[in-house]
């Protein structure tokens, strides 16, 4: 890198945080933030359980926004200032410290973008996560629970926690259909764009021949929402099942039919629960994750329609993301048009860098239309 080229990334940098800023308003964060301090100052604020909570996690995020905000604007501010003063001075030792760290200082503005995306109204909630796997027997069923992997070490990566909501396993491997939530800030914001089919080409360990097989497996995130979100679901518009719980659960699992399974009759959305003993704390998780799937339905429908998208071409069925692990490696994300090499460290859960990428990408195109 040289003078010029920092300078033209210098610039880059300026206009990217003057949106920023247009779009973040530091000063009314500040403002609020100032507010919500007054409030709670007040004794009777905290009679209200439910309202105190509201308010305290508003103010949690605010604070993380503007840190992250004065630390990109202060790392930008200072970069500028001391090239100016570098090139009048001729102070070669400081241009290049600056050109060794241009990475840092981008990477520094685009954690403050991704905070500026992971900003949607339910982008901090946790995210409940379904896998199911396609058509191909134990192959899929065994890309199901590579992809289930994936998602517990992202999450073990980030410090969220995992409580799975329903585990059914394959015959020979793998698993027939998992459901789980990811509890955690903005578990959801950057998981949203998992939805989605994951395309796998391997030699298949399954294969006597040792021929390349591709699997497919669909992912289904919605946002764990909150009990005060009206969603109304009707009575004839769904079915019950009970089934007996597959799995570890000693003799109580061969006896009781305690999962459940719903099944959404005008959208064909099911969902299903077996993780606990009794019947209806399991159907109560199964209520929740319809609740949580119709919500993500019904925005979904209605961004297809500000996008002018088909109906029919709503939803969970597009291909997003290729992982190929032979005759070469690579994965590729569709959206952001971005190749991974590095398959063993992504399907071990280094995926926030591909979930960034396609938020950015979106963003993007969200702009240029």
């Amino acid at each position: 890198m040289d003078s010029y080229e920092y300078g033209e990334l210098l610039k880059t940098l300026q206009s990217k945080m003057s949106n920023i800023t247009d779009i973040t308003q530091p000063k009314k964060i500040e403002a609020r933030l100032n507010e919500i301090e007054e409030i709670q100052q007040n004794p009777e604020f905290w009679n209200n359980a439910k309202e105190a909570a509201k308010v305290s996690q508003e103010k949690t995020k605010l604070e993380r926004i503007l840190s992250v905000y004065n630390e990109a604007n202060d790392a930008l501010n200072d970069a500028i200032e001391y090239f100016e003063l570098a090139k009048s001075e001729n102070d070669e030792d400081t241009l290049e410290m600056l050109f060794e760290d241009a990475e840092h200082l981008k990477e520094e503005i685009q954690k403050l973008e991704i905070q500026i995306m992971l900003s949607g109204e339910h982008d901090s909630n946790s995210a409940i996560v379904s896998i199911h796997p396609g058509a191909g027997g134990t192959e899929s069923q065994d890309w199901a629970s590579m992809l289930y992997r994936m998602y517990l070490r992202w999450a073990e990566r980030n410090n969220f926690k995992v409580e799975v909501l329903d585990y059914q396993p394959g015959e020979e491997a793998g698993i027939k259909d998992v459901s789980f939530i990811i509890k955690g800030e903005n578990a959801y914001g950057y998981l949203k764009v998992e939805n989605g089919i994951h395309r796998l080409v391997r030699i298949s360990p399954f294969d006597s021949n040792a021929k390349r097989h591709t699997s497919f497996t669909s992912v289904m995130v919605s946002p764990e929402i909150d009990d005060d979100i009206d969603i109304e679901i009707e009575d004839k518009d769904i079915r019950i099942d009970t089934y007996r719980a597959s799995g570890a659960g000693g003799q109580h699992v061969n006896k009781t039919e305690s999962a459940i399974r719903i099944t959404h009759i005008p959208t064909n959305v099911v969902v299903q629960c077996q993780n606990d003993r009794s019947q209806h704390k399991n159907k109560a998780a199964a209520m929740k994750m319809l609740k949580s799937r119709l919500y993500e339905y019904e925005l979904a429908k209605k961004q297809a329609e500000i996008d002018g998208i088909e109906k029919s071409d709503i939803g969970w069925g597009h291909q997003i993301r290729s992982y190929v692990l032979q005759p070469y490696q690579q994965v590729k994300d569709t959206r952001s048009n971005e190749a991974y090499t590095n398959v063993e460290a992504v399907l071990d859960g280094d995926i926030s860098k591909i979930l960034e990428g396609v938020l950015i990408a979106q963003a993007n195109e969200r702009k240029r239309g």
